[in-house]
Parts: structure tokens; sequence; C-alpha cells
């Protein structure tokens, strides 16, 4: 049951349902884009890294029926509502949450265990914009427990050889996102820009890198969000009723 602090949203016009707290932290279209932009094979094992209220690996499990997700969070209320959410779906034979911290990444799982990892990180510098005085806002939107650098040393750690990491960050932080990349050895291969109206500057860029990869960066089509006013485009439109490749 949820109790007056939560939501219970419906996704994919009701193939999926989400509690989500009121006031605190919510997800937003970024995990969706997330979700839909990262390279997904049959029987892949991925790791979320920051779940959250556990969507994206809701919704990786809904978009691929073959994959098995672990979500890792560390803040304790997240993890509750997140594990939650899983049997809410009754995807508890596809879908872990465990409690972990990306900086002590060795203590959550053995290494080299994931074919994928994905992370919407946060992306503010501790002190820096406006602080929400949620905790569950400020831990997700500022860099307040692991950085960018943490979160990819994480991947690192916990994928195979080969294996891919998928990440949305601002686009005005995108050369700091290759540069920490490569220095973590997750080589960039696939670059999306996300623009909110096709004429506007990019707000976001979607990343993957390959661990142990070559360089040669693939450079995709950027994707609008909106058409006009709030009227979505066709590709995201998609993506939010739940379109399946």
């Amino acid at each position: 049951m949820n109790s007056s602090n939560e939501t219970l949203d419906a996704l994919f016009n009701g193939r999926l349902t989400l509690y989500q707290s009121r006031a605190g932290y919510r997800f937003s279209l970024d995990a969706l884009l997330l979700a839909h932009f990262v390279t997904i094979k049959r029987d892949d094992k991925i790791i979320d890294l920051g779940t959250g209220s556990g969507v994206v690996p809701l919704v990786l499990a809904d978009l691929y029926p073959s994959i098995h997700v672990t979500g890792v969070e560390l803040q304790a209320t997240l993890l509750e509502r997140a594990r939650r959410n899983v049997q809410a779906n009754r995807l508890e034979s596809r879908i872990q949450i465990i409690p972990g911290d990306v900086r002590c990444s060795g203590k959550m799982t053995s290494p080299a265990s994931f074919d994928v990892a994905v992370c919407n990180p946060p992306y503010r510098k501790p002190g820096s914009g406006r602080l929400s005085v949620d905790v569950e806002r400020q831990v997700a939107r500022h860099e307040m427990k692991g950085g960018l650098k943490d979160f990819l040393a994480a991947g690192a750690f916990l994928l195979r050889a080969k294996g891919c990491m998928a990440l949305v960050y601002p686009a005005l932080r995108c050369v700091d996102l290759l540069a920490a990349m490569r220095a973590a050895g997750l080589e960039p291969k696939r670059l999306r820009m996300v623009h909110s109206f096709a004429p506007a500057r990019a707000s976001l860029v979607l990343a993957e890198g390959v661990k142990g990869g070559r360089s040669g960066l693939e450079v995709l089509a950027p994707l609008a969000i909106y058409r006009r006013g709030k009227d979505y485009t066709d590709e995201v439109a998609a993506m939010i009723a739940g379109a399946r490749g």
C-alpha cells in the first residue's frame, strides 16, 4: 500500500506502475531516454547504478523480456521503494534491487559480472545551484555521495571485457563526460545530443562506452523532445507509450 507521501503512477499505458515520493525524488524523462538509448542484447545482465525508485530496471525489463537487471541504490527510502515497485510489477524473477555505494563497488558484487551498466548520475557539484530541502533530491541531483568518476569507476569494475556503459548527462558537461569515460577505460563509442526543440541548443547528452574498446565515436542524429509547445515528437511519444523496438 502506498502512503499519503507517495503517488502510484502508470507507465506505458498501464503496463507498469510506479510508487514515487510526492515531494522527494521523482523520475524524469531522462530515465526513458537512457533506457531506449543503451545497447541491449538477448540475455544480457545489466546493472543500474543509482537506481532511485527502480524505474530504469522496470523499463528495461519491460522492453527486453530476456534480460536480468540489478539496481543499486544507496538511500534506504529509495531502496525500499524500488523493491516494492519490482514486486508491484511482478518482476522479482528478473530484477534484483541491492544496497550499494558506487564509491565502494568492490562490496556490491563480483567484478566483471555484468554485460551492461546504465547510469543517470548526479551532475551538480556540491554547493552549486539551488539545493532542495528534500534529502532524496539532494543526493540524486548533487555529487554528495559520489561523482561522475565514482560511477564510471564502479561501471568499469563491474563490467566484463567489452561490456558497455551508457549514461545521460548535461550537454554542458559533455567534454567532462567523454574525458572521464576514456580515463576510466570506457572508450566512448556512441553519442546522441538531446534538444528540447530541434533549433534549440542541446540540453542533454546520451553516451555509451565500451570497456577496453578501440577509439572511434559514432555520433547519432540529434533527438528533439518537442515539436512545439508540449507536443512530443513521434520518437519521444513512442518511448512514453512504451513502444518496443
